[in-house]
């Protein structure tokens, strides 16, 4: 259990955004302010009916390198047919929006959490100019100076990223895009859980995952992203082991 536990007073006021709030559209075409208080309920009620009745979670299957915050999506289409619901919420990728529904804590306490599509576009689309860049140039990166320990800026005009950009589901803020040293690119999330220690007033506990923050407090994952930790009174991102990958 994460040491820190976002006030009752900061959970309320979050969670009143978002029953009353939206996905930040910032100057992305077609990022439209959708509600999910209402899907994710909806759906939620429908996995806990279904797990109660068939004894098992309706998720799609996953492969086992497939990263945390994408592995366990909810099949929507198996809740609708089979009656546990109702209408398939408008912001789901099946029906023509921009997110995927999908499980965590999916062995204790399976919880409905939704995945951003844009941010993982995004994040790809940098990702490709990234490797042709590094095809075209004998390996080399297209880096931009070092942001953290292990990673870097992306130097937008060598990769032809100038353009691309990302708005955090979480704050409305532009975000920026980080690489590591064999070329893999996450979006930078410090920002959105700096902004929620703030509001909590309280330190973070040392070797803690600061992504729990968002995770308690959003419908959203933070998906396409590294480990945070507590580091020289800032949130830094952790380079993964080859082994590991981006969530």
């Amino acid at each position: 259990m994460p040491s820190l536990r976002v006030a009752g007073v900061l959970g309320t006021l979050l969670l009143t955004l978002f029953l009353s709030g939206c996905l930040y559209n910032g100057k992305e075409e077609g990022r439209t302010a959708v509600s999910y208080h209402e899907s994710v309920s909806r759906v939620q009620s429908a996995v806990d009916d279904f797990y109660q009745k068939e004894g098992l979670l309706p998720i799609l299957n996953a492969d086992r390198e497939t990263p945390r915050f994408e592995k366990f999506r909810i099949d929507l289409d198996k809740l609708n047919k089979k009656g546990y619901l109702d209408d398939i919420p408008a912001a789901a990728f099946e029906k023509g929006g921009s997110a995927y529904f999908l499980l965590l804590d999916e062995e204790r306490n399976p919880t409905v959490k939704v995945m951003d599509l844009v941010t993982v576009q995004a994040v790809n689309d940098v990702q490709r100019k990234v490797n042709l860049y590094r095809s075209a140039h004998n390996g080399e990166l297209p880096a931009a100076g070092e942001l953290y320990p292990g990673l870097y800026k992306i130097d937008g005009k060598k990769a032809g990223t100038e353009r691309l950009k990302l708005t955090s589901v979480y704050s409305g803020q532009e975000m920026d895009f980080i690489m590591d040293k064999t070329g893999g690119v996450y979006a930078d999330y410090a920002f959105d859980i700096m902004s929620a220690i703030d509001r909590i007033g309280v330190q973070p506990a040392t070797g803690e995952d600061l992504r729990s923050l968002l995770l308690e407090s959003f419908w959203f994952v933070p998906v396409k992203s590294l480990p945070y930790y507590w580091v020289g009174g800032q949130p830094v991102p952790c380079v993964l082991s080859e082994e590991q990958g981006a969530e």
